[in-house]
């Protein structure tokens, strides 16, 4: 019997949540549309949000990164579990996270935050403070396709846990 199984009764069933926290709101309405469906599959699985920071006008500037970091930070809840995307960080294939999700939840995880860094990047302090760092590729992204990526191999990873289709 699969971990994340659709039965209301199993261990695990929506006792996990997810929330994605970024920098800024996603501007592109396409990658916005897919977010939205993403999350929504993603429904069926986890209770997850978004959680959109405001993004500091002042740019670049090492100001301005701080600016974003704390606002990040002020948003985070102690004893979720964060992760980061970044491009120091692991890289997991889809089957690889598929575990992964299933080892949060079974070491008791009920939060976990996965922050994406605005066009910037993120503070020092946020970088320090995130216990996984996560790389979705060698490849350089863009903030707002990361989002999309990691919105939908976190679907991915749930439709690898519960045997559908999806990920073949």
């Amino acid at each position: 019997m699969s971990l994340f199984s659709f039965d209301p009764l199993t261990p695990g069933f929506l006792f996990m949540r997810i929330r994605f926290i970024w920098t800024g709101k996603t501007r592109d309405e396409r990658m916005r549309g897919l977010i939205d469906e993403y999350l929504k599959r993603l429904a069926r699985f986890v209770r997850c949000e978004v959680v959109e920071v405001r993004e500091s006008r002042a740019g670049k500037d090492r100001a301005g990164i701080e600016k974003d970091g704390k606002r990040i930070s002020d948003g985070l809840h102690s004893g979720a579990l964060t992760i980061l995307l970044d491009e120091g960080g692991r890289e997991w294939s889809s089957p690889e996270l598929a575990k992964e999700l299933q080892r949060w939840e079974l070491s008791g995880a009920k939060e976990v935050e996965v922050i994406v860094g605005g066009p910037n990047g993120v503070s020092a302090s946020v970088a320090a403070s995130a216990q996984v760092k996560w790389s979705l590729s060698r490849l350089t992204l863009t903030h707002e396709m990361a989002r999309v990526i990691a919105v939908e191999q976190i679907y991915r990873a749930y439709t690898i846990v519960n045997g559908l289709p999806y990920q073949k």
